[in-house]
């Protein structure tokens, strides 16, 4: 989004929508549409140090972690993943932001850099919890990369929307806006809908995403 707001993208497909809507409030973008969604998971070592699996709530959950003092690893990289998450311990009254001295002992950040996959074999090696979205933990799990189960899953706070929103050629004069358009169309037409809504159903049951393409935002209380 840093390059959306700089004119160095034509489009973008993210998965950040309070920093979306302050993106569109700037007149950086045009045309925000809405894709998909899955959910974010809290996920954790099999032994469960914190005592949170099977929670739905996902704000009682990192509770127990903080008053537990049981590690957790951050990504620290400000993405959609790590703005989530960052905002569900503000919801507890624990303030932590990237590369901060002031964060908690137990809190650990991968960092720029460090992709959701690299993270959660950094977490299931420290035996500690992570948050990571749906699609990176069920398409790895039998990879042997990481050795963690779910802990906490299902609370409406948790959902993980993606828009694609086309940067706007108004501001930027550089900006591909007729390839933007031509992305922004084909996310939302009903050919790739369709292939989203069927993906991994053949290798994990059901799908990874949840199409959206027509729906609000409002429909998933998000916005």
């Amino acid at each position: 989004m840093t390059m959306g707001q700089k004119g160095e993208a034509d489009v973008l497909f993210v998965h950040s929508p309070a920093a979306e809507v302050t993106f569109m409030q700037g007149e950086y973008g045009i045309n925000r549409k809405l894709v998909m969604h899955n959910y974010f998971l809290i996920v954790g070592p099999p032994s469960d140090p914190a005592g949170i699996k099977g929670t739905t709530n996902a704000t009682a959950a990192m509770q127990k972690i903080a008053d537990a003092k049981s590690v957790f690893y951050s990504r620290g990289d400000n993405s959609g993943t790590d703005t989530m998450e960052k905002g569900l311990w503000k919801k507890i009254g624990i303030t932590v932001s990237d590369n901060s001295t002031s964060n908690p002992s137990w809190y650990k950040e991968g960092g720029t850099g460090t992709g959701m996959l690299d993270l959660m074999r950094i977490a299931s090696e420290k035996q500690a919890y992570t948050f990571t979205d749906y699609a990176t933990y069920i398409m790895n799990l039998t990879s042997k990369v990481f050795t963690l189960d779910v802990m906490t899953q299902g609370d409406p706070a948790l959902i993980n929307i993606y828009h694609v929103i086309q940067v706007n050629p108004a501001k930027f004069s550089k900006v591909n806006a007729e390839g933007a358009k031509a992305f922004s169309d084909f996310m939302v037409s009903a050919e790739t809908q369709a292939i989203i809504a069927k993906f991994g159903v053949d290798k994990y049951g059901k799908s990874v995403f949840n199409a959206d393409a027509g729906k609000t935002e409002a429909e998933f209380g998000s916005q």
